[in-house]
This record gives structure tokens, sequence and C-alpha cells, in this order.
């Protein structure tokens, strides 16, 4: 029923090897620490910016513009990264 196909070790090997340089290269593309890191950083200081008084004559609010479109850079660095 169940036919068994024999690999030779050296088409194994390869095998293995081959998928294992396909996941080291799609990890190294999904890891980006940095980018994520400066992510996080923004969206807490959009949340400082948001929290603090707006007694900034406008600064705060331009200032937030600035992060939010920072942060929809940062993003899109990301996604294109991918």
């Amino acid at each position: 029923m169940f036919r068994s196909f024999s690999k030779s070790p050296i088409a194994i090997l390869v095998t293995g090897l081959t998928i294992g340089a396909i996941a080291g290269v799609c990890a190294a593309w999904a890891a980006q620490p940095n980018m994520q890191e400066a992510l996080g950083q923004l969206q807490a200081a959009r949340a400082s910016l948001v929290a603090a008084q707006a007694n900034k004559g406008g600064h705060r609010e331009r200032a937030i513009g600035f992060v939010d479109s920072a942060i929809a850079e940062t993003k899109a660095g990301i996604a294109y990264a991918r």
C-alpha cells in the first residue's frame, strides 16, 4: 500500500540546507528590530503628546501630526521591506 521512498543522505542534506537557507532569509526580512523599536517609541511619544495640556499655541497639535506622519512612514518602511 505505502511505497517507501529512500533518499540518499546527500539529497536529504541538500534539501535540509535549502529549506534552512530559505527560512533564514525570510526571518531576516521579517525581523526589523530597529524599525519596530522606532515604531514603539513614536507611538509612546504620540501618547505623551496627547496626554499633555493643550496650552502650547498649536505646537502640540502640529507635533502630533508630525508624529502621525512618522508612524505612517515607519509602518510603510516595514511593509516595503517584507
